[in-house]
């Protein structure tokens, strides 16, 4: 099934995904009884056969009794059915009960409908979707709603939330004896008027025409037959929406039919995933229940409004944005009653750095944590979810990540939390996320949405419907958004290189070729003319070929870097120089038909470029040591292009440059992308970073060659750069500095200036500048012109590197 996100319709498709625990199974030797036998409530009638050939009810049932004096209460309960015969795949199926058992009394809950039969049940007192068979299977009444996951009647035995259990026909699970006998599409099997247990299910029960009775002593025929908790459609059925959240990720109820659950209607989505959020406002006193729920209506725009008290009756269902993400609990295919408008919303939950904790989320040693029960004082995920779906609201937050052409941005509601000097979040370890960061998006499509910078302010309140997603997981779908406050962030300009400077930048321009906009170009040409006031040398990465993703074997970029270069001399540049090696066709990565590469611009008057004929996309460039120093046999030239290290994936370029008759090898980079790569905020904990294996590998590669060069002459002047697609403190950049050969620049910076790039409201670094010991005269910067904003030209910030060549002579 196809689901669009919130407003981005192009990006997410939902997969329904079974919930359920696999469990080995083993057939062992059973007790003759192994429970104390209930002198109070038991189920006194179980039948399967609703709806099948011959059959003259129209439903499954399973009916308790309370052979107590006293009012037996069932709130919390559920009853539970597993197949006769289960295998290591099968699953308790839950349904949840509420309300009591007079003493004497009968209760009935209703369990699927067949296509046969011609006599509806009585009113029932609860119901389910269960499809129970007829001849074979095993019912529980069960304190609490957590499914059960005992395969045998041994297990079962050791299970103390079991207060009965009926296994029939060749049911493995059962009590005492044997399962009771005789259950067919016709035939129920049911306990004595005395409703005697023995803890003997053979003994206990026995076959005969079903005969349900329900809590008001109706028999079938009577009441409205619908199995769905009453006959009023104005009054609220017996599940509340914190009883389908529960307590953990998943909800307890997946997979039941609940009917007339009630609830406030707190805000309407009618695009993307249309649908709306409803909340409970009689909260019950469990921290880890959420109140709110989203009502999924598919194709169908909701006729609901905001302020409508409602029932509403669906499917309980768990809704994965991604294979790796956490679950949205929903009801779909929802039928609602309207029973009044105008109705004052819920309170709001607040969301700030008081009620937000400082520590990320539970870790489960790499596997899932949906089934552990939420902690929301302990953690900031599970605070989150055990909000899901309610209003939440927060005051005066600061923008940490731009809006973008989704209708999104990215706030904080904690603003001490690892601040940047600019406004944003540095997100600075693997172990300790940002725990304030919130993605918000409106629901109002009337207004238009804010275009806000990093370090700008939403001041006010922004209330609305906390959501969750694979796009940066929870966010706030504002019915009230915060007035923009614009903090006035300008694009920075760094300095212009002196004459004995050798300046070398890195820019990720973002897939460019030449059939792209004049505007896209003329902005990355001023960036480099402008903000990085024309390097000597500037290694660029995703320039892709002639005719971008067409993908018809063309892999020069002639074409591209022409229009490009004529631009960056038109903003007031250099006349630049390029060299390059065209790729393979199709085996570099990237966008298909789309060829990236990287490519060396360098301004002729200030620095030479030292050609050696040979590259190409296959043959690698080596070092040789000569007397006046370490040389390459071809330049521009890449690194073992052969290497599986490489496979669909950028190869290095590399160059050898003259300044001022000083030697500078330059390596351009463009590692493989974190593709693959599980979500901070997924289901798997710690999350895997499976892309990392191969950034190590290139990493390693980069390494020995720059071992190889200093090898050849210890004094070699080494620039290497690009996007590396990994952090500063990253096992990448670890292995690519393995035995000191390269000096990571960006730990040279303060720490809340070490980014290059802002992703989920996280500024972080991706792009590197390194630098071989003899570079000992420097003056770096990352120039902040795009990732910060709104209107960006690239989604990366530059980098720059002006190196003093005549103080890093050999010697």
């Amino acid at each position: 099934m196809s689901r669009p996100v919130g407003n981005r319709p192009r990006r997410a498709a939902y997969a329904l995904i079974s919930v359920g625990v696999a469990s080995a199974f083993a057939i062992t030797s059973l007790p003759a009884a192994y429970a104390t036998p209930s002198a109070t409530a038991v189920i006194s009638e179980v039948y399967g056969g609703g709806g099948n050939s011959g059959a003259t009810l129209t439903r499954d049932f399973v009916e308790l009794g309370n052979a107590g004096s006293a009012a037996y209460d069932l709130a919390g309960y559920s009853v539970q059915y597993l197949p006769g015969a289960p295998s290591a795949s099968s699953l308790w199926q839950v349904t949840a009960l509420n309300g009591s058992v007079a003493p004497g009394g009968r209760f009935l809950v209703a369990e699927a409908a067949g296509t046969g039969g011609s006599t509806a049940l009585p009113t029932a007192d609860a119901t389910g979707s269960v499809a129970m068979s007829a001849t074979s299977g095993t019912i529980a009444l069960v304190s609490g709603t957590t499914a059960l996951t005992c395969k045998t009647a041994a297990d079962c035995a050791a299970d103390g939330r079991i207060v009965d259990l009926v296994g029939y026909g060749s049911a493995l699970v059962r009590e005492g004896s044997g399962p009771a006998t005789g259950a067919s599409n016709t035939a129920a099997v049911a306990r004595g008027t005395a409703l005697g247990d023995t803890d003997d299910n053979a003994a206990d029960l026995s076959a005969g025409t079903p005969s349900p009775v329900n809590s008001a002593g109706q028999t079938p025929g009577s009441g409205d037959g619908g199995g769905d908790g009453g006959g009023d459609p104005t009054t609220p059925g017996t599940v509340r929406v914190h009883d389908i959240q529960g307590t953990t990720r998943l909800s307890p109820l997946a997979g039941q039919t609940v009917t007339r659950v009630p609830g406030i209607v707190t805000g309407v989505r009618t695009t993307g995933s249309k649908g709306y959020w409803i909340q409970d406002p009689a909260a019950d006193a469990d921290s880890r229940t959420s109140e709110g729920v989203f009502v999924y209506t598919g194709s169908a725009t909701p006729t609901v409004g905001v302020g409508d008290s409602v029932l509403v009756s669906g499917k309980v269902s768990e809704y994965y944005p991604s294979s790796t993400s956490q679950s949205v609990t929903e009801l779909t295919a929802p039928t609602a009653t309207v029973l009044s408008s105008g109705n004052a919303l819920p309170a709001a939950v607040t969301v700030d750095a008081t009620s937000v904790p400082a520590a990320y989320i539970p870790t489960a040693g790499g596997g899932s944590i949906e089934s552990s029960a939420l902690e929301p004082a302990v953690y900031a995920q599970d605070f989150y979810e055990s909000a899901e779906g309610m209003r939440v609201a927060f005051s005066d937050a600061r923008v940490v990540g731009a809006s973008d052409a989704y209708g999104e941005l990215w706030v904080t509601v904690k603003p001490d939390e690892n601040a940047t000097t600019r406004g944003g979040t540095l997100y600075s370890s693997y172990d300790q996320p940002n725990t304030g960061r919130l993605e918000v998006m409106s629901l109002d499509t009337t207004a238009s949405f804010p275009s806000a910078d990093v370090g700008d302010e939403l001041s006010g309140t922004t209330t609305g419907p906390l959501d969750y997603s694979t796009y940066g997981g929870y966010n706030v779908q504002a019915t009230q958004l915060g007035t923009l406050v614009d903090n006035g962030l300008k694009p920075e300009v760094t300095r212009r290189q002196k004459g004995d400077e050798l300046a070398v930048a890195t820019y990720n321009v973002e897939n460019l070729d030449a059939l792209d906009a004049q505007e896209k170009i003329d902005r990355l040409a001023h960036g480099v003319a402008v903000n990085l006031n024309s390097p000597d040398v500037v290694a660029l990465e995703e320039i892709q070929d002639d005719n971008g993703a067409t993908n018809d074997g063309t892999v020069t970029s002639e074409a591209t870097l022409k229009r490009f270069t004529d631009a960056i001399r038109a903003a007031g540049g250099p006349r630049y120089q390029w060299r390059y090696i065209a790729p393979t066709d199709n085996q570099d990565g990237g966008e298909p038909g789309g060829n990236i590469r990287q490519v060396f611009l360098f301004n002729p008057k200030r620095v030479s470029f030292t050609d050696r004929v040979g590259g190409d996309a296959v043959t690698a460039t080596s070092v040789v040591k000569t007397r006046k120093g370490a040389k390459l046999t071809a330049s521009p030239g890449r690194i073992d292009p052969a290497s599986d290290a490489w496979d669909n994936s950028r190869k290095p370029l590399v160059g050898e440059f003259v300044f001022h008759g000083e030697t500078v090898f330059v390596i351009a980079n463009h590692f493989t992308s974190k593709g693959g790569d599980q979500p901070l905020h997924g289901r798997y904990q710690p999350p895997s970073r499976s892309s990392e294996t191969q950034r190590q590998a290139q990493a390693a590669e980069v390494n020995t060659f720059v071992k190889s060069l200093l090898a050849a002459d210890r004094n070699a002047k080494t620039v290497v750069l690009g996007d590396l697609n990994d952090y500063e403190f990253s096992r990448t950049v670890t292995t690519l500095t393995d035995g000191k050969v390269l000096k990571p620049l960006i730990t040279t910076l303060p720490a809340a200036e070490r980014y290059t790039y802002v992703y989920d409201g996280n500024s972080q670094t991706l792009d590197h500048i390194l630098t071989s010991p003899a570079v000992t005269h420097y003056d770096y910067d990352v120039v902040h012109i795009n990732a910060e904003f709104a209107d960006q030209a690239s989604d990366h910030d530059p980098q720059v590197v002006r190196i003093d060549v005549s103080r890093c002579r050999r010697g």
